[in-house]
């Protein structure tokens, strides 16, 4: 093997193929430290409304709420369960017209529902379902650019300092680590 040409080493053919100069290592420095201050605000709102998306299967921070409807007559339980929106719907008992499910009851022959449901506070259901967004949400595409704007932050960080500078060896290794966990919290 030829003195220099060790893969890891940063003489290394590929990086001397990702050797840019001072120009182009300052430009995709503006690049990163303007679209980060531009994305600031909606990194918050993803970063707050993901840590609450990890307690969704919970309580925390929500509060209950009386809510009071009218669906439609002579529902059965799946029917039920598909106008309240509610997931795992199960009827607990039926006495005469009324049917009981958890924390709520309904009128078949009215059509009026009672029930009580727990709700985050409105700016955090906010946060979360943008969060959340898919192609049926009319701002999806700024989920789109958010992704496109964190897959430049993640490859742009490469080029911000030269192969050869001590940082960029560590900032490699870092990459490594952070890979590395990546995948081994996949597939744990």
């Amino acid at each position: 093997m030829k003195k220099g040409f060790h893969p890891i080493n940063p003489s290394s053919f590929i990086f001397r193929l990702l050797r840019m100069g001072r120009k182009s290592e300052n430009t995709f420095r503006e690049f990163h430290r303007y679209l980060g201050f531009f994305l600031a605000g909606i990194m918050a709102v993803y970063a707050i409304s993901g840590i609450v998306l990890t307690f969704r299967t919970t309580d925390f921070l929500k509060s209950e709420y009386e809510v009071n409807t009218t669906l439609e007559t002579n529902l059965n339980e799946e029917a039920l369960g598909a106008a309240l929106r509610k997931r795992g719907f199960a009827v607990e008992k039926t006495e005469g017209d009324l049917m009981y499910f958890a924390g709520g009851t309904y009128n078949v022959k009215t059509g009026e529902a009672s029930y009580t449901e727990k709700r985050l506070p409105l700016v955090l259901e906010s946060m979360n379902k943008l969060h959340k967004m898919h192609t049926g949400n009319p701002l999806f595409w700024l989920g789109i650019f958010f992704g496109i704007a964190l897959l430049f932050f993640s490859v742009s960080a490469f080029f911000m300092f030269r192969p050869s500078a001590p940082i960029y060896k560590k900032g490699l290794y870092f990459a490594a680590a952070g890979f590395l966990l990546t995948i081994v919290l996949l597939l744990v």
